[in-house]
């Protein structure tokens, strides 16, 4: 089974660069060297598990989601969501927004059935974070919150690594 996780969100302002510090933490949980902030490891795909991290979702992702059984994306959220930790399936929903920036992962698998029939399964976890100013790292909550967030995507794909 083929697995893509993708982080996504601003790697500079503080919490949320989640997405980069969890899928750092994967890759050294899977023997890898960690990623690097200007490394987006799209020069790496072709494994059983691939790691791409990024600023937002873009439209061009759509195409690369077709070589995959399954994608898990990994973003921060506030307080707008009552999990501090949220972990749920995420369904192809087309849903435009005058500003990519905000593409959500229902959408991005939306445009990626316009592709292909046959669109992976999707998982979108979603780490509360607290801190957003310019720095590059978390906070103490983000922290404990991504830490749990490795757990549960190695937890996820542990029939994937090989």
């Amino acid at each position: 089974m083929r697995t893509l996780i993708v982080g996504y969100g601003n790697p500079y302002r503080g919490d949320d660069g989640v997405g980069y510090h969890v899928l750092s933490a994967v890759a050294e949980r899977l023997g890898r060297a960690p990623l690097t902030l200007d490394d987006d490891g799209l020069d790496s795909l072709g494994q059983d598990l691939d790691l791409i991290c990024l600023p937002q979702l873009l439209p061009e992702l759509a195409q690369i989601l077709g070589d995959y059984d399954r994608v898990i994306f990994v973003d921060a959220h506030t307080g707008a969501i009552e999990e501090e930790l949220r972990c749920v399936e995420v369904e192809a929903r087309y849903t435009p927004s005058a500003f990519t920036h905000h593409m959500k992962p229902e959408t991005l698998l939306g445009l990626a059935q316009a592709f292909s029939e046959a669109i992976p399964a999707a998982t979108l976890i979603s780490v509360r974070g607290s801190e957003f100013e310019l720095c590059v790292e978390l906070s103490k909550a983000a922290k404990r919150l991504a830490a749990q967030a490795v757990d549960c995507i190695m937890q996820m794909t542990s029939g994937a690594i090989a």
